[in-house]
């Protein structure tokens, strides 16, 4: 499959421009429904059809890592792994669009999706079999990424230690979380050490490291008629296969039985894929990293309002995590 070369933006008003780049009613109408790395907006036509449109951050992926994710979203569904979200591609064949939006200084990447029905899962929920679920989707997932054969061009972030809490991160330094004091940052900064020793210790065996979802949260799926379905495969790159597990914990890491949850997922994940004790022992690593990766986040996205939600206190409540981590394994 052909990664397309970039197309050239060209100026209109509002989301005339983008929604003119495909095959949709004129009088469609564009509703914001979340906002975090990227926006994404609800596309209506009066007819009753709908559609997803994702707008990119400036400067968060490249053209050809957004149509990297679509050609494996694609051979995802084509080889009967999983019913995943379905690209539409432009006038001009191809997934990825160039838009300029509503008055913005410089164009933006745009993808645009079939609408999924579906409501979002919530913490408060018994989510027993929707993470057993999860877990057999997820080892199909694993399975598929282990053997498929990317198409030349292909290019995805790799979500290791060095880009989550690194020199280098990718969401912000972990050092600059919201609430930050010296008994945090010592406290802080000896787990990131456990973890990076520990994940060295692990290493990256093709069994262990791979191309995976990477933000398998409770906002990136739904729930229809019984299925649980995995959405926004904005984050798919490389990591540690057990990193998935950890995304499912995502901002409720703290919570009393949270971690527990992680069981009925592993139950659905030996459904399908053998998995090796040591890969089940490292997942409070893989949970410590996720945790300390959002802290970075809410520090630097606090234009969000998801990260104004959690604020300080989701910093606060990383403290006993860290202490009951370095406990078990320091």
């Amino acid at each position: 499959m052909r990664l397309a070369e970039p197309n050239k933006p060209h100026r209109k008003s509002g989301f005339e421009q983008a929604l003119s780049l495909y095959d949709l009613p004129r009088n469609a109408t564009v509703h914001l429904i979340s906002r975090s790395e990227n926006e994404t907006y609800k596309v209506e036509a009066p007819s009753g059809g709908q559609w997803a449109l994702r707008v990119q951050r400036p400067g968060y992926q490249s053209k050809s890592a957004l149509a990297s994710e679509m050609a494996w979203l694609a051979a995802l569904r084509r080889d009967g792994v999983l019913a995943t979200p379905v690209p539409i591609a432009g006038l001009n064949g191809e997934w990825v669009q160039v838009a300029l939006l509503q008055d913005a200084p410089q164009a933006r990447n745009v993808v645009l999706f079939a609408w999924e029905d579906g409501r979002q899962p919530v913490i408060e929920m018994d989510l027993c079999q929707c993470f057993r679920s999860l877990g057999a989707i997820t080892a199909k997932m694993h399975a598929h990424s282990n053997t498929w054969q990317r198409p030349q061009g292909f290019e995805r972030f790799t979500w290791d230690f060095e880009s989550a809490l690194g020199e280098s991160p990718r969401w912000g330094r972990w050092r600059d979380g919201l609430g930050m004091d010296a008994h945090k940052l010592d406290l802080f900064g000896r787990t990131v050490d456990l973890i990076g020793d520990r994940l060295a210790h692990y290493g990256r065996a093709p069994d262990r490291f791979g191309l995976a979802h990477c933000d398998l949260r409770l906002a990136n799926l739904l729930l229809h008629e019984g299925n649980v379905k995995v959405i926004d495969f904005d984050d798919c790159g490389f990591s540690w296969y057990m990193y998935d597990a950890a995304t499912l914990l995502s901002f409720y890491e703290h919570l009393p039985g949270a971690a527990g949850l992680i069981q009925f997922w592993l139950e659905g994940y030996r459904t399908v894929r053998t998995l090796a004790r040591a890969d089940e022992e490292e997942i409070p690593t893989f949970v410590m990293l996720r945790r300390l990766l959002l802290v970075a986040w809410v520090g630097s996205h606090t234009e969000t309002d998801l990260a104004r939600s959690l604020g300080v206190t989701y910093t606060d409540q990383t403290v006993d995590l860290c202490s009951a981590y370095l406990k078990r394994f320091g």
